[in-house]
């Protein structure tokens, strides 16, 4: 199996390390506002100003083969990190300045992605979505480095379940995603699983609601509804360094204390319900 460092998008809990357990049940002492209300910045960010802000927006599975967010479990800050982040990190930001491009084309773009799908062999809406979202330089990459040991033979038994069932998500996706006709519902299917969430490898006590303190001097938590959709609260006290910066949505995964669920990076296309 490829090094963790090698795979699409490799952010998985032990780089979530701005968890600040002395914040929970903190609720910001100003009148909440809507994230909107400041600038936005080139990136589809915004601007920080201190006070309290809230912002529900479309969030996108980083993990196929994983449960969604649910069961009380919560979700912390960190960076994408891993061989496709910079082409990832483009496809959520460029999703801003084309609204017009459905959230299920983005999604099945990113699995795509991750799961090593020759972008060229994609449906033509999703291809069309690539050529507008991503450089020519990050399209050929993808292309070219599509090919690895996951595609040269059957899934190895001696692999823990877990990895196994990531492993085989990923390479139905691969296949789906480069076969006319799949719909969103049948890839979603496989992407996304069904029933109770047990408690994966490593997994750690997060409860719902942990506020992160992000590095640029600010704190942040995640409040999925399910993969698709996030409220993103951050709370920018008088004097912190954090005022000033930007909040790149894109550059945010809020990776669940559970293993077994989904890591969900966050866009700046704020979440409608049609």
């Amino acid at each position: 199996m490829p090094s963790l460092r090698k795979e699409p998008i490799s952010t998985s809990l032990p780089d979530a390390r701005w968890g600040d357990p002395t914040q929970d049940n903190f609720t910001p002492p100003s009148t909440r506002r809507e994230l909107t209300q400041l600038q936005r910045t080139a990136n589809g960010g915004f601007l920080l100003q201190a006070g309290y802000y809230r912002f529900h927006d479309q969030s996108y599975c980083l993990h196929a083969g994983t449960h969604g967010p649910g069961g009380g479990d919560g979700y912390l800050y960190a960076p994408p990190l891993g061989s496709a982040k910079d082409a990832v990190i483009s496809i959520v930001r460029g999703s801003v300045q084309h609204p017009e491009i459905d959230q299920h084309v983005i999604q099945a773009l990113l699995w795509a992605i991750l799961s090593r799908a020759r972008i060229e062999d994609l449906s033509g809406e999703q291809k069309i979505a690539a050529s507008q979202l991503l450089t020519p330089r990050q399209l050929a990459g993808l292309n070219r480095n599509v090919v690895d040991m996951l595609s040269a033979g059957p899934i190895a038994d001696n692999l823990p379940r877990d990895v196994r069932t990531v492993l085989q998500a990923e390479a139905d996706l691969r296949r789906m995603l480069t076969t006319p006709g799949t719909s969103f519902g049948e890839l979603e299917r496989v992407a996304v699983l069904a029933g109770m969430a047990p408690a994966g490898p490593g997994s750690i006590a997060v409860p719902t609601g942990r506020w992160s303190h992000h590095p640029d001097g600010y704190w942040i938590r995640y409040l999925p509804n399910s993969y698709s959709n996030t409220v993103v609260e951050l709370w920018v006290p008088e004097g912190a360094p954090g005022i000033g910066k930007e909040y790149d949505p894109a550059t945010h995964i809020a990776v669940p204390g559970n293993t077994s669920r989904q890591r969900l990076i966050q866009s700046g296309r704020p979440y409608r319900n049609e």
